[in-house]
């Protein structure tokens, strides 16, 4: 199997939205038969990152693939107790749940890249019983969205002066957004143009940055390290030899602390194995997939 290498975007034409937990999420749906697989994205990209995986993996599984809340071409609604709009980790846990449920499935295995891998665990651990696997794609569990947390006497703070911070947010997203998505590729000659000009469109979507600084706000840190031994599903974690955002060192010990887990380290590739090694992202998953079925 060969991927084109100008496959740059994907084929929205099929997409769809669906009313989940106060979000309009935006979502493309395909193949047949099982396992179900949800692919969660990491932070300022969007479901764009699986445009060289999705239709492959679709062939034989049906897949979902879904902008998170905060990014992408779904809705960023206020946060609001009295709706029931959270953006926390546990809500967006909520979400990939309900949405599985509202779409007709009833288990899922769980694939998450970077912070998407942090709530595809985070969901396992909390929804054992619609969660069949997970496939852990350098994501974050010991460092970065897993760890941070907004410290409890500054958050009414913070709150109340959100149009300030946002706006600071916004100004220092716009300014570093091309640079830190660089940094996620090994080869940043693989990274087209159209494709950054892309995600950048995808991220900064209606009134985004106030939608991440929510995001921001809800961060704590969700002792995964500590709840990890509990873990008994199967688990297949992938790094990229490379990555600078969440260090190789990390997923090898994550695959360690699992019990079931399975480690690939994908040579010449950084953080996004299934965008810059996509051929060897699709080879581990499959056999994965083979061995739990």
């Amino acid at each position: 199997m060969t991927i084109p290498a100008t496959n740059h975007s994907p084929d929205f034409s099929d997409t769809q939205s669906v009313a989940v937990n106060g979000f309009n999420v935006h979502y493309r749906l395909a193949g047949r038969g099982e396992p179900l697989l949800v692919l969660l994205h990491g932070s300022f990209l969007s479901m764009r990152s699986w445009r060289l995986v999705f239709d492959e993996l679709a062939k034989t599984s049906s897949v979902i693939a879904f902008d998170r809340p905060a990014f992408g071409y779904t809705s960023r609604p206020h946060a609001s107790k009295a709706k029931g709009v959270s953006y926390s980790p546990e809500a967006q846990s909520d979400l990939v749940i309900t949405m599985i449920r509202q779409l007709g499935f009833s288990r899922a295995v769980l694939v998450g890249n970077s912070t998407g891998g942090t709530l595809a665990l985070l969901t396992a651990l909390r929804y054992p019983e619609q969660v069949e696997g997970v496939v852990l794609v350098d994501a974050m569990i010991y460092s970065g969205y897993a760890t941070s947390e907004v410290p409890a006497l500054m958050k009414p703070l913070m709150k109340a002066m959100t149009p300030l911070f946002s706006g600071l947010m916004k100004l220092l997203i716009t300014r570093l957004y091309n640079k830190v998505i660089r940094a996620m590729w090994y080869n940043k000659e693989r990274l087209a143009g159209d494709v950054l000009t892309a995600f950048r469109q995808d991220q900064m979507q209606g009134d985004w940055a106030r939608a991440f600084f929510e995001v921001f706000l809800e961060t704590h840190h969700l002792k995964l390290d500590e709840q990890i031994k509990t873990m008994r599903k199967p688990s297949l974690v992938i790094t990229g030899e490379y990555d600078v955002m969440v260090k190789k060192e990390e997923s090898i010990r994550l695959a360690g602390e699992l019990a079931e887990a399975e480690l690939v380290v994908v040579p010449d590739c950084g953080h996004l194995p299934h965008e810059e090694q996509p051929e060897a992202f699709l080879i581990a998953v499959r056999d994965f997939l083979k061995r739990i079925s």
